[in-house]
């Protein structure tokens, strides 16, 4: 594994980093005490983090969509979706190439994709159908619809409804650093059977150096050994992808790949 860059080290979820925040941005107090009373209000409702996040999913995108998977603005949603269409593009991403896109969203990075891809050969999940809705409306404004691709609800990330080995790329961008540990172990206790020989799995992470910490059950910092660890105890090959550092996106990545027989 290569060994990555040193990240920052703020436990955002310390009450000192909170204090300063604070003093810091007092224009940004208001909004953060109503995200702290929709937590405890999820919380009460919600019966695990998936429909926690649903409920939140909901929220945001009643107001935005493209907000909602964590773009400050229409441009912002244009330039990561372009990005991560363009690194996968890099790295050999070709018309025949099957991609699972987990946590697609409303398609920021999988309007490229599907453009891209023969028909058909997309399958985009989401726990949120809210979020759904916003994907379809993504495909018409794109003209994507003769390229059949697939939008489809989950309550997990067990995956048991797809094909055996049959992905030759998994995407997952921004979903693991919105994830708890057990649910970032669950998927990669199930990707391995719907990934294709010599096909590989991409997440990105909010990394830490320090204390792996979560604010408000919404965004969760781990360290990279953590989630190479994790990998690795389910039979897969890990690497840090340092050439994804070079760009200006605010999360890590790391590739995971089926050991050699």
């Amino acid at each position: 594994m290569t060994k990555p860059p040193p990240p920052a080290r703020r436990n955002r979820a310390s009450l000192a980093y909170k204090l300063r925040y604070a003093r810091q941005n007092p224009d940004k107090i208001k909004a953060y005490l109503s995200r702290v009373s929709r937590d405890l209000k999820f919380r009460v409702a919600s019966r695990d983090h998936v429909a926690y996040y649903r409920a939140v999913m909901k929220s945001d995108t009643a107001r935005n969509p493209e907000s909602a998977v964590g773009s400050r603005s229409h441009e912002r949603w244009l330039a990561l979706g372009r990005m991560q269409f363009d690194y996968l593009l890099k790295h050999g991403l070709k018309p025949d190439d099957r991609i699972l896109e987990i946590g697609c969203g409303n398609l920021r990075a999988g309007w490229h994709f599907i453009g891209h891809l023969d028909a058909g050969n997309y399958y985009g999940i989401d726990i949120s159908p809210d979020i759904l809705l916003a994907a379809q409306q993504t495909l018409v404004r794109q003209d994507l619809r003769e390229k059949l691709p697939h939008l489809t609800v989950v309550n997990d990330l067990k995956l048991g409804f797809l094909p055996s080995r049959h992905f030759t790329v998994v995407h997952a961008h921004s979903v693991f650093s919105h994830s708890p540990i057990e649910v970032i172990d669950e998927c990669l206790a199930n990707v391995g059977r719907v990934l294709a020989p010599g096909g590989f799995f991409d997440f990105t992470f909010d990394r830490t150096e320090g204390a792996e910490h979560h604010v408000l059950r919404e965004d969760f910092y781990y360290r990279t050994e953590t989630l190479t660890a994790l990998a690795e105890k389910h039979g897969f090959r890990a690497r840090f992808m340092d050439d994804w550092e070079e760009l200006p996106h605010g999360q890590s990545k790391i590739r995971v790949t089926h050991r050699e027989p």
